[in-house]
């Protein structure tokens, strides 16, 4: 076992994030506080340090991956499986307008990992499909001399769920799993002799 550590980003403040729409697979952009808040956070994530950096394709992520990725020295591989949750007729909007056209939907959708916005996916697809992110890493450096980190930069949704299928909680505690902040994180570690990741860290930040 050499992976040892997994930091998981989320992405600095959009333009959705301020006019307070969902977002999900919309490619949203970063605003100035966005990129300033990544420009804070960038320093202290490159004293954990890091040995690869896996970002998101969409721009948010990947405009904040850039920054924290120039002050780590290392080079971004880019994976459409860490894409946030896609919300499907839901995004766009804010939660007044769902909760209107979809009354007490959002309600279900915060309660229950398996429920399904109209047209998306639940959180327990989401985790399927970026739980492999890091097992395939994991896999890629079995055997590999010394420990190794892995950053991962991403979205809210998506970090709470890939931190409960990584610590393989029972899904009825998944909504247990709080928010991110923006440009905020999480740390999963595991001792050398144990394979269970344990929670080290969630929703920590410069500010």
């Amino acid at each position: 076992m050499t992976l040892r550590r997994v930091v998981l980003l989320r992405h600095g403040q959009t333009d959705y994030n301020v006019a307070g729409r969902m977002q999900g697979h919309i490619d949203s952009h970063l605003t100035d506080e966005g990129r300033a808040q990544a420009v804070l956070a960038a320093p202290v994530l490159a004293t954990m340090p890091f040995d690869r950096i896996v970002s998101s394709d969409l721009s948010r992520a990947v405009d904040t991956a850039g920054i924290v990725a120039e002050a780590v020295g290392l080079p971004v591989k880019y994976d459409s499986r860490l894409r946030e949750t896609n919300l499907g007729d839901w995004q766009g909007h804010d939660v007044a307008e769902v909760e209107k056209d979809y009354p007490g939907q959002i309600a279900d959708w915060r309660s229950d990992p398996r429920w399904t916005p109209p047209g998306g996916e639940s959180r327990v697809d989401v985790v399927a499909r970026s739980l492999p992110v890091v097992e395939e890493i994991d896999q890629e450096l079995a055997g590999e001399p010394g420990e190794q980190s892995l950053l991962l930069v991403a979205h809210g949704g998506m970090i709470g769920g890939l931190v409960s299928g990584l610590l393989a909680l029972p899904e009825s505690v998944w909504p247990i799993i709080g928010g991110m902040g923006n440009c905020k994180w999480a740390v999963i570690a595991r001792r050398a002799d144990h394979p269970r990741w344990r929670l080290s860290g969630y929703n920590i930040g410069v500010v």
